[in-house]
C-alpha cells in the first residue's frame, strides 16, 4: 500500500512555492543578503605609517581616500562628496582622526589618534560612529602602525588581529 506512485503536486501547494521558486530563478538574486561593500581584491589589508596614510588625503584625483579611526584605516572613497578635496569632512582624511570623530570636531588640534581626556559621552559617541558609520559603510584597508607598533617601533606584543574590529581571516589576511 505504501509503494503507490505519487501524482503531481496539488496546485495550491505549487502556488505556495511560487514566490520561493521565483527568488531562485530571478537573475542576480541570491538567498543571502548582499554585503554593503566588497573588499577590494587587489588591495590587501596593510600597515600604514603616518606619512603613508597622509598620501590618501583626497587631494589627488583618482587616488583612494583613507581615514583612520581607532587605528583602523577605512577606504572612504565611496563617500567622496563628504571626504574628497574641498568636501566638508576632508580635514578628517589622510590621518587617524579618532579624537575629532569622538568630539565631532574639525579643529586641527582634535585631528589626532589621542583620546586622552575625552568624556564618557564622547567615548560613547566615538564607539557609535565607529560601529554604525565606518564599520557599517566602508571597507577596512589596514591599521595604523601606532596600533600595532610601540612608540620605539618595536612590535606591540599585545596586538592580536583576531581581537580587532571587523576582523575576518578570509577578508583581511
Amino acid at each position: 500500500a505504501g509503494s503507490a506512485a505519487r501524482g503531481p503536486l496539488p496546485l495550491p501547494f505549487l502556488l505556495l512555492l511560487l514566490p520561493f521558486l521565483l527568488l531562485l530563478l530571478l537573475p542576480g538574486s541570491t538567498a543571502e543578503p548582499e554585503l554593503r561593500f566588497r573588499p577590494p581584491a587587489e588591495a590587501p589589508v596593510r600597515l600604514f605609517t603616518e606619512p603613508e596614510l597622509a598620501r590618501y588625503d583626497g587631494q589627488q584625483e583618482g587616488q583612494p581616500i583613507y581615514l583612520a579611526v581607532k587605528g583602523v584605516v577605512f577606504d572612504v572613497t565611496s563617500g567622496k562628496e563628504f571626504y574628497g578635496k574641498g568636501a566638508p569632512y576632508n580635514a578628517l582624511v589622510g590621518k587617524d582622526s579618532t579624537r575629532g570623530v569622538a568630539k565631532m570636531s574639525l579643529d586641527p588640534a582634535d585631528l589626532t589618534h589621542d583620546t586622552t581626556g575625552l568624556t564618557e559621552e564622547e567615548l560613547k559617541s566615538l564607539d557609535d560612529i565607529f560601529n554604525n558609520v565606518y564599520k557599517a559603510k566602508y571597507p577596512i584597508v589596514g591599521y595604523t602602525s601606532r596600533r600595532i607598533l610601540n612608540e620605539d617601533g618595536s612590535p606591540n606584543l599585545d596586538f592580536k588581529p583576531e581581537d580587532q574590529p571587523h576582523f575576518s581571516i578570509k577578508d583581511e589576511f
